[in-house]
């Protein structure tokens, strides 16, 4: 593990290919398998090596959403009107630092990449579930998963839900079922995922990349010669240097938190493509969340810092709240709620501090300034009587006054509250995976694709669920065309 970037192999210095095949493939995930997928069908000879096992990739812990909009079947049967223009708008303004061809081309391709994932053997409900979740606990095929209901955001981006559930009832494991079909798929067209090997460094010939070496659980050893090589091996959630030296925010869960990743999850995928030249962009940030929704009643209370002041729409996307809190001083953070509106979140991740029968009592409690938080919850008793949020824009629907004592607060400090978390950043790649080096050129004979490469996640307070797995499964499958056209 660590920071060390694994040196090229000289393809002279490789005395016997163990395989010679079109396209390898670093990664069995969502990205990897949707890579090697493509490529098949482009008619190339592919092998995925993995250096776990079948479905131990971060992918299938996955509620199972997928962003996806535009018109899809889903949308249009549940009455909602979408299009590819309104999705890249409301991209663009969650993700202002993607590459818009990127946002461009994911919303452009948004229907046909939603057809190709049920051709994989699934279909999606055609049912919308309405309420607010984390991930609805039915299998209602679509729900709102961002922050498109935001008022702020639908007065400059047309609203419609694009999260698109895989009809598997909970919160995590929906995405196994997709990549154990592409495993099933890639297994009847001739394609060998080989489990539990590993790939330790790429192999270059003349500065093109024309394999990778290879290590497997039983101490075999060997390099694989290929056309190109797509690197689908995950992000560095697991990797505690690369954490303390470019997302240290990640190390704030230790103590009351989780890292969401497997063990495999080091960081190997992007420090490879480094060794060849590439770059990496966003390593800095991160997705964080400690959501105290469901229930959506949960909305209606007001979040505050220690000096009582709110900072973010509180019905915000989990993620977006989450990274707002760890903005704020010393990262304290509460929820404040009245006995009107008092309810328990459902993940119980926020410890409830304390019960008080005045505002006053609530500041001496939070060690927040005298007068401080009773300033705020007159401002925004005033302005939610008349069903108006002109500070932060929440919905009408989460406005009430908090005026009917006693009061309680919910703790969402990090350490105090439970928080869980991963990388979002990665190789620079252009939209078809080509890896990319600093001064913009390509890389020849490699690609990126998942959570290794930066495309359209790129920042929590941005993320919406399922544009993770969307774009996994999405531009891996630009990078194993594009790998197999270019060989």
């Amino acid at each position: 593990m660590g920071m060390e970037i694994p040196a090229p192999v000289a393809a002279e210095s490789v005395e016997a290919f163990s395989d010679q095949v079109d396209v390898l493939v670093i990664g069995a995930g969502m990205a990897g398998v949707s890579a090697a997928l493509e490529a098949r069908a482009s008619g190339a000879a592919v092998l995925v090596v993995d250096a776990g096992g079948r479905l131990t990739c971060t992918s299938a812990m996955a509620g199972g959403h997928f962003y996806l909009g535009g018109g899809t079947e889903v949308q249009r049967a549940t009455g909602w009107d979408d299009s590819s223009e309104a999705m890249a708008d409301y991209l663009g303004l969650m993700s202002p630092e993607c590459d818009p061809a990127k946002i461009r081309a994911y919303a452009e391709d948004s229907v046909e990449h939603f057809q190709w994932l049920e051709s994989l053997g699934f279909q999606f409900k055609r049912e919308f579930y309405p309420h607010k979740a984390v991930v609805q606990p039915g299998t209602e095929g679509l729900s709102f998963t961002g922050n498109e209901k935001c008022l702020d955001v639908e007065a400059v981006a047309k609203v419609a839900p694009r999260g698109h559930k895989v009809p598997v009832p909970g919160d995590t494991g929906g995405a196994a079922l997709v990549v154990d079909l592409a495993l099933n798929l890639l297994e009847q067209r001739g394609v060998e995922v080989r489990w539990e090997t590993g790939a330790t460094a790429l192999v270059v010939d003349d500065g093109t990349v024309v394999g990778a070496t290879w290590k497997d659980l039983d101490g075999g050893s060997g390099a694989v010669k290929a056309g190109s090589v797509v690197i689908a091996a995950g992000g560095f959630v697991l990797n505690r240097e690369m954490l303390e030296t470019y997302a240290p925010d990640l190390l704030a869960v230790e103590d009351n938190g989780m890292a969401l990743g497997n063990t495999h999850d080091d960081g190997l995928g992007i420090r490879m493509g480094q060794s060849v030249g590439g770059v990496a962009d966003h390593l800095d940030k991160v997705f964080l969340t400690g959501p105290f929704y469901p229930p959506g009643e949960a909305l209606r209370g007001i979040v505050v810092n220690k000096f009582g002041k709110r900072f973010v729409n509180e019905d915000s996307y989990h993620s977006r709240t989450s990274a707002h809190v760890f903005e704020q001083p010393e990262r304290k953070a509460y929820l404040i709620l009245d006995s009107a509106t008092m309810v328990e979140p459902a993940y119980r991740f926020q410890p409830l501090v304390d019960g008080w029968d005045t505002v006053e009592e609530v500041e001496h409690g939070l060690g927040i300034p005298a007068g401080a938080l009773a300033e705020t919850l007159a401002a925004y008793n005033e302005a939610a009587a008349r069903g108006e949020d002109p500070e932060f824009h929440k919905a009408p629907e989460h406005l009430v006054p908090l005026d009917h004592g006693p009061w309680g607060a919910y703790d969402l400090t990090p350490g105090k509250c439970f928080y869980a978390g991963f990388s979002c950043g990665g190789l620079r790649v252009s939209v078809d995976g080509e890896l990319l080096r600093e001064d913009g050129s390509v890389v020849p004979g490699v690609y990126a694709a998942g959570a290794c490469a930066s495309n359209i996640a790129v920042d929590g307070k941005g993320y919406a669920s399922g544009i993770q797995l969307g774009e996994a499964s999405y531009f891996g499958r630009r990078a194993g065309r594009s790998a197999t056209t270019q060989r």
